[in-house]
């Protein structure tokens, strides 16, 4: 019976996966199909002197001394007139951020810019607590969103504009740059995940005419689609989420722009990755369980609207499949080796490689079309996807845990990416920028990236030790898990001596 319960679970777990990814094979389809089609769809820039509507930026921040002169400096260049422009910076900080912020925007004011400092003694709701109290008092009937990290160009606001040509859009979602994409194995992992969800999964989802999502920052919110769907919430870590879900389910749309990027950093420590990918992931968990049902129930969306929602929810529960399938491959190859009666079953395990090599066709051509201006040869494409796949499943045990408590409701709080300044960033020099950051939960995910490495070496030793000649079948996947582990286990320590 266990060994029975054994394989059926490790069967599920391997065609959901291979099922997501059918998803993103889909997704795939539409990006190829619908990438001409977004340029054509670019519209012109407004002009200084067009009728404009009134449009609130809010900058939230917390503690963000390394990047906030930066941020602040870049969003008062933004181009756009005065009387029509209110920048919000809304500050919980509780350190020398705040003195920081507010001298330099009484600095601005002086010179003309429609700038505010609101300081919270608290984090009531942390970051959607902060945009909610600052909606309340802002004027602008449009609302743009920027975190401490991203440096705007000037003409942000006048090209992104334009695409409110129709009163049931409610959000705009501009691309996300990488200041440091090649700054270490890491980043580029990063990088190659945003960009396919910028390409990939943002252009393939509007094409497809599914849900889509607001990313936090970059973006603009028509003030009253916010306030339809019931305004920000701090229910989830990743608020962004949840009200975008709730402005769909209300019948408002999200338009994506690829061709307006917006510069931004990318974590550079495992730390900062770990708590940027716990919170992330924790949050599809939540947002699943909060709106799971409610999407496949709700009567007037079609079937490939419940079938691509409930997949983008289910995305991060993914990591805790994979988890399960790293801790039964043990137990299953000892199950084939020692009972006879389950040889035949393994041949359907076979669809792992098929997971992987939908994976692969789709994310690397996904990736090369994104990058077309950077020429990224195949062989590039191919080694990103490898690292990329690689760290996937490194960080698999620190975004399970994420998802398991996302599912059982528990509540933790939001915890911020460790930022550094883009000089610091460029130099290397980040043992005094990250200095004020908390270390946060380090030593659980180091000692069980440790065990899940020794797991997997295990299961290549034990592979040797089944029959006269070894059975090799799960190795291609214990080699990525201990490259994976290795890799995240060696460089968080490399990282906490350096700091």
């Amino acid at each position: 019976m266990l060994e029975f319960l054994t394989v059926l679970i490790y069967a599920l777990c391997l065609l959901t996966v291979l099922l997501f990814a059918v998803t993103q094979v889909i997704l795939f389809y539409k990006f190829k199909g619908a990438r001409k089609q977004f340029a054509k769809n670019q519209l012109p820039p407004y002009g200084l002197k067009d009728n404009l509507p009134s449009v609130t930026i809010q900058l939230p921040i917390y503690n963000e001394q390394n990047v906030i002169k930066a941020l602040i400096h870049k969003v008062a260049a933004i181009e756009y007139p005065k009387n029509r422009l209110e920048i919000q910076v809304l500050d919980d900080s509780t350190d020398d951020t705040s003195s920081m912020a507010r001298d330099l925007v009484s600095e601005l004011k002086t010179q003309g810019v429609p700038i505010t400092h609101i300081h919270r003694k608290h984090r009531t709701g942390f970051k959607a607590g902060a945009l909610k109290e600052g909606l309340a008092i802002a004027q602008g009937e449009f609302i743009a969103i920027f975190d401490a990290d991203f440096l705007p160009q000037s003409d942000w606001l006048l090209r992104s504009m334009p695409y409110f040509n129709n009163s049931n859009i409610g959000v705009v979602q501009t691309r996300w740059g990488h200041i440091n994409r090649d700054h270490s194995f890491l980043t580029r992992t990063e990088a190659f995940a945003l960009d396919l969800h910028f390409g990939l999964e943002q252009m393939g989802r509007q094409a497809n005419g599914v849900f889509m999502n607001f990313n936090g920052t970059a973006g603009i919110w028509r003030k009253s689609c916010i306030q339809d769907a019931g305004n920000w919430s701090g229910m989830t870590l990743t608020e962004d989420l949840d009200l975008s879900y709730r402005a769909q389910l209300r019948g408002w749309r999200i338009v994506y722009r690829p061709d307006i990027i917006t510069p931004a950093q990318l974590p550079e420590t495992v730390q900062a990755a770990r708590s940027q990918q716990f919170r992330w992931n924790k949050g599809g968990a939540q947002n699943f369980k909060l709106h799971g049902r409610i999407l496949w129930t709700k009567k007037d969306l079609s079937f490939k609207e419940k079938i691509f929602g409930a997949a983008h929810l289910f995305s991060s529960s993914i990591f805790f499949l994979v988890l399960m399938l790293i801790v039964l491959s043990l137990p299953l190859l000892w199950i084939k080796n020692s009972h006879n009666q389950w040889s035949w079953i393994f041949y359907f395990f076979q669809s792992f490689g098929l997971t992987t090599i939908l994976l692969l066709w789709s994310y690397t051509g996904a990736y090369k079309i994104f990058n077309a201006h950077q020429n990224i040869s195949w062989g590039r494409a191919l080694f990103d996807f490898v690292v990329f796949f690689t760290l996937a499943i490194g960080l698999s045990a620190n975004n399970a845990i994420a998802v398991i408590q996302g599912h059982l409701g528990v509540i933790t709080p939001f915890v911020r990416t460790p930022k550094v300044s883009a000089r610091d960033s460029e130099r290397g020099d980040k043992i005094k920028s990250l200095a004020n950051y908390s270390s946060g939960r380090q030593l659980g995910p180091i000692f069980l990236e440790l065990f899940l490495m020794i797991y997997a070496l295990s299961g290549l030793f034990l592979a040797a030790k089944m029959g006269p000649t070894g059975d090799y079948g799960l190795a291609p996947f214990h080699i990525l898990c201990v490259l994976g582990f290795g890799y995240l286990l060696i460089k968080s320590i490399f990282d906490r001596f350096k700091n």
